[in-house]
């Protein structure tokens, strides 16, 4: 019987024990991809304690948590910060192949040196452990920051924001993390969702350009990427229920945008030519830049009407749809590469049964522009589990190729997940290594060496044209 989560843990050969150790254990961490508030970065936040860092936010837990019959007062309602730990250390007992399981103690290792196991009988000793760490002065942000060997990370940023804290960090020399906004303009995209309106006239304003008709959307649109670009940003992302693909000429969009701005509802199929010209705009302007375009889709959002009104999105009521997105998904690119403006694409999809799908549309849109001009993007969300990952690189191994592959990223809101980047090159490594092991791949440890820290951050640096 193997230890618990040892130094070994998820290694299962003797090649998979070399690639992690002997290579992917050593290499730094590019987090291109998470939610974390750059205003804390730029404060060097403290911590108060274990809750504040773990459950604040946390959709991940609120979802186990619920699931384990938890009262919301204990999940995100007014209980103390003691009573909500004890309940998610209640969970956890409960969450046997849960990753969440996993990552719970990798980052108890990691980060407070606790090698136990965490359930409600031993919640008083982590929670007593892990709080005279946090506020001993040296777990500031920064200083998990550096102490998870992370070079550079982007956030996610809305183009109405002022990006101060961005700016605030760049001029600052005591940090050592470069950090860079990353452009998510769903608020702009959205115009059949809530607010758009009101979002239009904070876009004017914060570009100081008036915004009365598509042309202007489009200058203002521009004015903000190029802020953007100033600030550093090497990539956008956007969050979809699915890749719309409508053609319509800019007459038909005007008419509909027009629609919008008077405060009148437009249709399923008004929203979609609207959303395919501003995804099209967009598309080329990153191209026009050099960034790299992220798309994520295939959520079913806020399900639950009776929460979400009481605590908002992104609170642990999403789900995975099952509607497939690959006709309109390559219909966009096409139409992107038809113009010769197809930036480079990194492509994510909820719904796991796309990884096949996805592995075959980026052999259609690859070129010399870049390395793996096309990716699939790491298994996101739902998916980031130790299955999932595998589903997933096995999949674009069998249909791209793997050693292109731009990795992993946290996609998270706390400062202590940079761990996950650990447990995916743990399976990674014991993947490849179980390749080796089977005859399926020579045993040319340099070469897979190589390999293992290209995919864990030699290539995430090369793709993005980070400078770090």
């Amino acid at each position: 019987m193997k230890n618990f989560m040892d130094q070994d843990f998820l290694l299962s050969n003797d090649t998979a024990k070399t690639l992690y150790h002997d290579y992917a254990s050593k290499m730094p961490i590019i987090d291109y991809h998470c939610h974390i508030n750059p205003k804390e970065i730029a404060e060097n936040k403290e911590f108060k304690n274990i809750t504040e860092v773990w459950l604040g936010g946390d959709h991940y837990k609120w979802r186990a948590m619920r699931s384990n019959a938890t009262d919301e007062k204990f999940v995100t309602g007014d209980a103390t910060d003691r009573e909500k730990f004890q309940k998610w250390a209640e969970t956890l007992t409960k969450a046997i192949g849960n990753p969440l399981f996993h990552w719970t103690h990798l980052e108890l290792q990691k980060y407070f040196d606790y090698h136990g196991v965490l359930n409600g009988d031993t919640a008083e000793e982590v929670w007593n452990l892990c709080n005279e760490k946090l506020t001993s002065g040296s777990m500031h942000v920064r200083d998990i920051i550096e102490a998870s060997n992370v070079k550079l990370i982007c956030t996610t940023d809305d183009p109405i924001d002022s990006l101060e804290y961005h700016l605030a960090i760049k001029n600052d020399p005591t940090c050592k993390v470069k950090v860079l906004p990353a452009w998510r303009p769903d608020k702009a995209v959205n115009i059949d969702k809530g607010g758009f309106v009101d979002y239009i006239a904070a876009l004017s304003k914060a570009s100081s350009l008036p915004i009365s008709n598509l042309k202007e959307l489009f200058a203002a649109i521009d004015n903000r990427l190029d802020f953007f670009h100033e600030m550093g940003c090497k990539a956008a992302d956007h969050g979809l229920d699915y890749v719309p693909y409508n053609s319509a000429t800019l007459e038909e969009v005007e008419a509909i945008f027009q629609k919008a701005l008077k405060g009148d509802e437009v249709s399923f199929d008004e929203a979609e030519k609207y959303k395919t010209a501003l995804l099209l705009f967009c598309g080329e302007g990153y191209a026009k830049r050099g960034w790299v375009m992220q798309l994520h889709y295939g959520a079913i959002r806020n399900n639950n009407g009776a929460m979400f009104e009481k605590l908002g999105p992104d609170t642990g009521f999403d789900s995975i749809n099952t509607r497939s997105c690959a006709e309109g998904t390559a219909a966009f690119l096409n139409a992107l590469e038809s113009k010769g403006q197809l930036p480079k694409t990194i492509i994510y999809s909820l719904n796991p049964n796309d990884n096949a799908a996805i592995g075959t549309i980026l052999g259609c849109f690859q070129g010399t522009e870049a390395t793996g001009k096309l990716q699939q993007g790491s298994a996101w969300w739902f998916n980031d589990t130790k299955q999932g990952m595998i589903d997933q690189m096995v999949s674009l191994a069998n249909l791209s190729l793997l050693g292109n592959f731009v990795g992993m990223l946290t996609d998270s809101r706390s400062f202590l997940s940079y761990t996950r980047h650990d447990y995916f090159r743990r399976i990674l490594c014991n993947l490849i290594g179980t390749w080796v092991e089977n005859g399926e791949y020579p045993n040319d440890i340099p070469t897979l060496g190589q390999m293992v820290q290209d995919i864990s951050y030699n290539n995430t640096v090369n793709y993005f044209g980070f400078t770090v």
